[in-house]
């Protein structure tokens, strides 16, 4: 059986989720309990808010990551997994863990 794994998570304003980066054997999904937050993609940015949702396939090699643009700290959950072989690649640097 997967075992996932959820993180309910406060971002400060002006501050980045992570790194972009995506996964090898890992879907993530994540969703906006408040706040306003920028999704960062290979090909653009969309505006999540209080309410939406986004998810993250595995082996997608278009890396994402959050920003909080607002002066209000915003509060999010994260869900996905963490399994033994799992690879995760910083479409940025060039970084994987």
């Amino acid at each position: 059986m997967l075992e996932a794994w959820s993180n309910p998570t406060t971002l400060p304003p002006w501050k980045w989720s992570s790194h972009r980066h995506w996964h090898s054997h890992e879907d993530e999904f994540v969703y906006v309990f408040e706040g306003e937050l920028t999704l960062v993609e290979d090909a653009a940015e969309a505006v999540l808010c209080a309410g939406d949702c986004a998810a993250f396939p595995k082996g997608s090699s278009n890396g994402h990551h959050l920003k909080n643009y607002g002066t209000v700290v915003v509060v999010y959950l994260e869900v996905g997994s963490r399994l033994p072989d799992a690879m995760t690649t910083c479409s940025d640097l060039d970084m994987q863990s």
